[in-house]
């Protein structure tokens, strides 16, 4: 599984900057640069709303991947030792993006 680091802090799967889902989806299917791409995993937190109790964030993920272009998809998943989600601002979707997306 992959090591992933995630900045968008207004997800609700975010805690710490690590993911509490268990598993993300990278969207970007034409993508040729990491702004091309997107969390699609990516929930804005509400107000009030906290990461689901059951939930824990992971340091390791699985992070399947529609980013045909990147040197780290392999068969739709994802194989870098490690992935940078970023959008420290993001409140939808698309204003994530895979930091580690590298064309190839």
């Amino acid at each position: 599984m992959t090591e992933l680091k995630c900045t968008a802090k207004h997800c609700i799967h975010n805690a710490d900057n690590y993911c509490c889902k268990g598993r993300i989806q990278v969207e970007g299917s034409d993508a040729d640069v990491q702004e091309e791409t997107c969390c699609g995993s990516f929930d804005e937190r509400r107000d009030g709303a906290f990461c689901n109790v059951e939930e824990h964030p992971d340091r390791h993920l699985e992070v399947r991947c529609d980013a045909a272009n990147c040197i780290y998809n392999q068969d739709l998943v994802c194989h870098a030792d490690r992935i940078d989600i970023h959008g420290p601002s993001a409140h939808t979707t698309e204003r994530t993006e895979c930091a580690t997306f590298q064309k190839r």
